[in-house]
């Protein structure tokens, strides 16, 4: 307690005395005085007013433009970027700004052309607070050439410094004009070895800025040579939450492209997605949901998934079984899974869960069942497992989207000789009656479409549509 009560009264004190001894300090003409000043206050800038460390910053700006000692060590220059760099962290990004608004970054970047030794590493520790804490800032290192320094220095800097180099380049890559610059410096690299390491903050970036490259389809093919598959991946394993979502979408981004569905796959994707699609962000379930529709239309992708998506129907989570059945709903339709779903055992547990207590659930459900029903042995199977009196009974249903489905279903049940008579009771059912006109209008509005493009000739399904005007 003794100890407590000495600290305590160490941090009792009057700002605005301290604030004009330190202007005093650095108004004499000692050098040595300066620097000690400075350091002091870079000790004590966690623990004073921000009103107060907002006053501070012209004064240290101004120290960096002085004339360097070659006697002193740490150096002017050294002393005042340091204590930029602690000041960059208070008031939650509003001094960082200011910082960036006082002409730092200029003179941070000119006194790192020619820096090195402790020097380099405290102009760049003082850079990555100032891009990382106001995203501003990150424009005025670019429109000073802060890009071309980084990126020259990370060719040639050791290997002790470029965990910092990194950590900027992230966060400059969520500009545009660096990704472009990135990408035609041969500079991704960089920015995937940025995703791989340095803080978890610093690799969210990265991985978001290569989610954003990753929309250039030129980009791709580089991105994936240069190993960006195994550190976003990684991230997924080790990521924090908001983490995990950033590197799944940027992987999502990635694999939309039809040659890299497979490497994906193959580097361990689906276990990760089936992860996500049971944790308990949203964005990272509709992630999960869009990735597995694009890695499913590779068959082997498919069964993989499916398998996955049982195991989570099973669960307890009502989120991520309503998830899971919303794939289903989708890999439901496509034509070369057409027994994947049925031999996963997901029918039976499909309609027990049409039973469920939650509406979301019941509607995805209900939804991949109506899809299944399109299939002739996706029909019987079930059938067997007791479909039809549940798709009955959900006729009466207050979710019209509950009821349009199972009305849907039915209908093609109907269709099915060997079906028909088991749904006789219902055919008479307002719900199955225009659901049933709703579906032979459809059917009728598709063959008239079809027949169209049959009389359509080369010429005129390739016309400019200009040329109409």
């Amino acid at each position: 307690m003794a100890q407590s009560g000495r600290k305590t009264e160490k941090l009792d004190i009057n700002w605005e005395r301290a604030f004009d001894l330190y202007l005093n300090a650095v108004a004499c003409d000692n050098a040595l005085l300066w620097v000690q000043a400075t350091t002091k206050l870079a000790k004590l800038s966690k623990h004073a007013p921000e009103d107060l460390l907002a006053r501070t910053i012209p004064v240290l700006v101004e120290l960096l433009r002085r004339i360097p000692s070659t006697d002193l060590s740490p150096s002017i220059q050294e002393a005042a970027a340091h204590c930029l760099k602690c000041v960059a962290c208070r008031g939650e990004g509003r001094l960082a700004v200011l910082i960036g608004e006082s002409g730092a970054i200029p003179s941070l970047l000119s006194l790192l052309l020619h820096a090195d030794g402790s020097l380099r590493r405290v102009l760049l520790k003082c850079l990555r607070n100032s891009v990382t804490f106001a995203a501003h800032n990150r424009e005025i290192v670019v429109r000073h050439g802060g890009l071309e320094i980084i990126l020259n220095l990370l060719n040639t800097c050791s290997d002790d410094l470029k965990r910092y180099l990194l950590e900027i380049l992230s966060a400059l890559a969520l500009l545009r004009e660096v990704r472009r610059t990135i990408l035609t410096s041969r500079g991704v690299s960089f920015l995937v070895e940025a995703a791989r390491r340095g803080s978890m903050v610093s690799r969210c970036r990265a991985a978001q800025a290569i989610g954003l490259l990753g929309l250039v389809k030129r980009a791709r093919r580089t991105l994936v040579d240069s190993g960006t598959f195994s550190v976003l991946l990684e991230l997924l394993q080790v990521g924090d939450t908001s983490t995990k979502v950033v590197a799944a979408n940027a992987l999502g981004v990635i694999s939309s492209h039809v040659d890299y569905i497979r490497p994906l796959a193959n580097a361990g994707a689906i276990p990760l997605y089936a992860d996500l699609m049971q944790g308990t962000d949203p964005m990272g379930k509709e992630i999960a949901e869009d990735v597995f529709c694009i890695l499913a239309v590779v068959e082997e992708n498919g069964v993989a998934i499916v398998e996955h998506l049982v195991r989570i129907l099973r669960g307890d989570s009502t989120e991520s079984k309503a998830a899971a059945a919303d794939v289903l709903w989708d890999l439901a339709g496509y034509k070369h899974l057409p027994s994947v779903v049925r031999n996963s055992g997901a029918i039976p547990i499909l309609v027990q869960l049409l039973e469920d207590e939650n509406i979301d659930v019941r509607e995805k459900v209900s939804g991949a069942i109506t899809q299944l029903s399109y299939n002739e042995a996706d029909r019987a199977a079930l059938a067997n497992s007791g479909a039809i009196p549940r798709l009955v009974d959900m006729l009466q249903d207050e979710s019209e989207e509950m009821r349009d489905n199972a009305a849907e279903a039915l209908v093609n049940f109907s269709e099915d000789p060997s079906l028909g008579d088991r749904i006789s009771d219902v055919l008479n059912s307002p719900s199955f009656q225009n659901m049933q006109e709703r579906l032979t209008q459809i059917r009728a509005s598709d063959a008239y479409l079809a027949a169209s493009l049959r009389h359509m000739n080369t010429e005129q399904l390739t016309m400019d549509p200009a040329a109409l005007i």
